[in-house]
C-alpha cells in the first residue's frame, strides 16, 4: 500500500474542484501499476464526486443544484451555521474508490474527480491510498 497526502485552497463557499490531475499525477509516479485508489476528504462539510469534467458547466451545475436543494438557511438547528454544509456532505460522501491500469485513473473518457466544498473558503486536505 502506498498513502499520498495533499492540499487544496477553496475560493468559494461552495464549489466543484477538478482534482484529477493531482491525483492522475501521483498515480504515474506509482511503482504499482494497477490497483485501486481510495481518494479520502477527512472534512465534515466537503465530498468527493466522479462526474463530466470536459464542460464546467456540469460542475457548475451540480452546484447550483445541491444549493437548491440544501438552502444556507432553512432554520437549522446546527449553532455554527454551516448545517447545510453537513447535509450536502453526508449526501454526497466523502469519499470514492477507483481503478487504476498502467499507472492511469481507470475514468471515462469525460469524467474527472471532483472535490465538492460546501463551507468555504478553507484549506482542504486530500487522503489517497493505493491498494
Amino acid at each position: 500500500m502506498e498513502t499520498y497526502n495533499f492540499s487544496i485552497k477553496t475560493d468559494k463557499r461552495t464549489e466543484l474542484i477538478d482534482i484529477t490531475k493531482i491525483i492522475d499525477d501521483f498515480i504515474f509516479k506509482s511503482p504499482d501499476t494497477a490497483g485501486l485508489c481510495l481518494i479520502y476528504s477527512p472534512h465534515t462539510t466537503t465530498g468527493i464526486i466522479i462526474n463530466e469534467a470536459y464542460d464546467p458547466d456540469v460542475a457548475f451545475d451540480i452546484n447550483i443544484f445541491l444549493n437548491n436543494l440544501v438552502p444556507k438557511n432553512n432554520n437549522y438547528r446546527h449553532s455554527e451555521g454551516n448545517s447545510d454544509a453537513h447535509i450536502k456532505a453526508a449526501i454526497i460522501g466523502n469519499s470514492r474508490m477507483i481503478s487504476y491500469f498502467d499507472n492511469k485513473l481507470n475514468l471515462g473518457r469525460w469524467e474527472g474527480i471532483f472535490l465538492c466544498e460546501f463551507d468555504g473558503p478553507r484549506q482542504r486536505n486530500i487522503n489517497l491510498l493505493l491498494i
